[in-house]
């Protein structure tokens, strides 16, 4: 894998592991997201080394994060972007998605796909688009599955 680290004005981003502040990515993913809600730090951290990772740091501060679980040959799946409230409105998501797309090991992938509820404007920049046959696509999903005891 190739670390890559750009800078824009007083901003980072980086795939350097070893800058990662899991408990910022950890708090945001088990108390703020819509989507992973009482996730086991031990499970974040467990995604966290089977993932190519873009943390987004402001004076070394991290600000925001973003994963890709690939192959690095022909797919790739985007998870867990996001930028803390307080870094919103600046740029932020559209700079790291840059750095994400331009990646040399990703790059030439034949696909990337995610799953969002409210940011398709900002992938819709990028290339994203819908899936044109969504029948086609399935599933195992257990939404609850880090609430059910």
């Amino acid at each position: 894998m190739t670390t890559i680290e750009t800078q824009e004005g007083e901003f980072l981003v980086s795939t350097d592991k070893s800058k990662l502040d899991t408990a910022v990515i950890y708090d945001y993913l088990a108390h703020e997201s819509y989507w992973s809600q009482n996730i086991p730090r031990s499970v974040v951290e467990k995604s966290l080394q089977g993932s190519l990772c873009f943390g987004l740091y402001h004076h070394q501060q991290q600000v925001g994060f973003a994963r890709l679980i690939t192959d690095y040959a022909t797919f790739a799946y985007l998870a867990d972007v996001f930028v803390l409230e307080a870094y919103r409105g600046k740029g932020l998501s559209k700079f790291l998605m840059r750095c994400i797309i331009a990646h040399p090991d990703v790059a030439g992938l034949r696909r990337i796909m995610l799953v969002t509820s409210d940011a398709h404007g900002l992938y819709e920049q990028f290339g994203f688009t819908g899936i044109p046959n969504p029948e086609k696509m399935m599933q195992l999903h257990k939404p609850d599955i880090y609430t059910k005891k």
